[in-house]
């Protein structure tokens, strides 16, 4: 890969599911999709997948509400309690293998497991609370990852703040690419894995093919 595939998914947004790799299928990337709980994690897996996307979700109740801290996400019925798992394929025999991780502090025991083999982590941020990606983005430093920061869309989420200010909020580094998306959109989605996969080339040039 000389260079970031181009945004066109072999098998376009909205096409029927499949099944079986296609033919083209050459390099096989797994990476991880993370962030604090209710994020957008399922949503933006659902959204991509050309296979009928494997869920491990389950009613919060009210127990689980003692535990899991839901502000800003009341009206969240579900959550994660293993992994979410998708597969797209794009343009130049590159294939995704996408693993959403659970977003609790309580999951935290099944990271390392989640991150072994993967090559790089979309990392899903919420601007309406910032502060609830501190721990996802120390759990990913901590692995060594390289990753990409994706803000994603939501209505209500403030517009005022300046690139330089969610930077320094996130505390992140200057080769670290930020960008935003709506997590409900396949192309706004596959934009920001593809500007992952573009940061995963520019620190490894010479493996590039």
């Amino acid at each position: 890969m000389a260079s970031a595939p181009s945004s066109t998914a072999s098998s376009a947004p909205g096409s029927p599911r499949r099944v079986h790799l296609p033919d083209t299928a050459r390099d096989l990337v797994k990476i991880l999709v993370t962030g604090p709980f209710g994020v957008g994690k399922t949503t933006l897996i659902d959204s991509v997948s050309e296979i009928v996307p494997l869920h491990t979700e389950e009613q919060i109740t009210e127990a689980s509400a003692q535990v899991d801290d839901l502000e800003g996400v009341r009206d969240k019925s579900t959550t994660t309690v293993a992994i979410d798992f998708g597969r797209i394929s794009l343009a130049g025999g590159v294939v995704l293998y996408l693993f959403g991780t659970p977003g609790q502090e309580r999951f935290r025991s099944l990271w390392d497991d989640i991150a072994y083999g993967a090559l790089g982590a979309l990392v899903l941020v919420d601007s309406r609370r910032i502060d609830a990606s501190f721990d996802v983005l120390g759990l990913v430093e901590e692995t060594g990852l390289p990753y990409t920061v994706a803000f994603n869309a939501f209505p209500d989420a403030p517009s005022h703040h300046t690139e330089a200010q969610l930077r320094a909020a996130l505390d992140l580094e200057p080769d670290t690419p930020m960008v935003t998306c709506d997590a409900r959109d396949a192309n706004s989605s596959i934009d920001a894995l593809l500007a992952l996969v573009q940061h995963l080339i520019d620190r490894h040039p010479s493996e590039s093919r």
